[in-house]
């Protein structure tokens, strides 16, 4: 704007100052609503696909049905909700244990009849269990997308005092950590973790020094499955309602993350998840119109720089 001098003298700077420190507070609240919807969703992508990382990379399995236990879970989630009236948490638990038990039985009597099979087996097998749960949803409950009513601790903006952000988008970030950290934990200072660990580096000599590699991957399965269904408890909002192409919808999502991050590596599918949640979201949000290009983008890029993943081993 003009400035207006009295000889020789400025009288005012016509607003410079003041639009200066406009475009410097919008660009703070751009950074942030990024950041804050972008970690949520990768926290998103994380708990759900950390379970299939360790599952593949343990048992070399292509479950590619994994979607589904995060879909039954979300469904169980909503009816335990809605008509039951059970409080949210406690209905994020009960799904947890109720999938864990069910990806379990499903180890035992499906998938373990294949771990020496053809990887064609193995799609054939988990595609075919992921159209059929599609089906049986939409039977029993229809194409409506499902949704829940929050519990009033998770409604509501919080203030941090440059700018107010969704209070559930905060509680994603912190249940995400919470998972993260737990599981970091669990696999590099428990006895079982260790065990993990040895039967990814080398399956042969994890059996030949007494770990009992088939009941290491049914409880490793059912960790991932219950994994899988509090990520689509905690997806509903998210996801804008669950439906019941959530299984085939998110699954290549959940590859993309197993495969930049490296399979069987909870730090990469860590950092996986987190650099891809940003992106995607970012990309969106100043190009709406170019849809899921840039998580392809950087998937494409990070694939041909390195195969194996970002912490993968060669």
């Amino acid at each position: 704007m003009q400035t207006f001098v009295l000889g020789g003298t400025p009288l005012a700077k016509g607003g410079t100052a003041a639009a200066q420190e406009t475009t410097m507070e919008d660009a703070v609240n751009t950074i942030t609503t990024i950041l804050v919807f972008g970690i949520a969703y990768a926290m998103l992508l994380f708990i759900i696909s950390v379970g299939l990382s360790i599952t593949m990379g343990l048992m070399g399995f292509v479950n590619l049905a994994h979607g589904t236990f995060a879909m039954v879970g979300g469904y169980l989630t909503v009816k335990l909700v809605v008509p039951v009236g059970v409080p949210y948490l406690a209905a994020l638990v009960i799904a947890f244990i109720a999938v864990a038990a069910l990806g379990a039985v499903m180890e035992l009597l499906l998938y373990r009849r294949l771990y020496n099979r053809p990887e064609l087996d193995q799609v054939l097998l988990t595609i075919g269990i992921v159209f059929a749960s599609v089906a049986l949803v939409t039977f029993v409950w229809g194409n409506n997308p499902q949704n829940i009513q929050l519990p009033p601790i998770l409604t509501g903006d919080l203030d941090l005092g440059f700018k107010r952000i969704p209070v559930y988008r905060a509680f994603m970030i912190g249940a995400g950590a919470v998972i993260a950290a737990a599981l970091f934990y669990g696999l590099e200072r428990t006895r079982i973790g260790a065990q993990i660990r040895a039967a990814v580096d080398n399956r042969r000599m994890a059996q030949s020094c007494g770990i009992n590699t088939a009941r290491l991957f049914t409880l490793t399965f059912a960790l991932g499955s219950g994994m899988a269904a509090i990520g689509g408890g905690l997806g509903i909002q998210i996801v804008g309602g669950l439906k019941p192409v959530f299984a085939f919808e998110y699954l290549v999502l959940f590859l993309i993350v197993v495969a930049v991050g490296g399979l069987g590596n909870i730090r990469g599918t860590f950092f996986a998840a987190l650099l891809l949640g940003i992106i995607d979201f970012a990309g969106k949000y100043f190009l709406p119109e170019g849809g899921s290009f840039f998580i392809y983008l950087v998937t494409f890029v990070v694939l041909l720089w390195r195969p194996q993943g970002l912490f993968g081993r060669a």
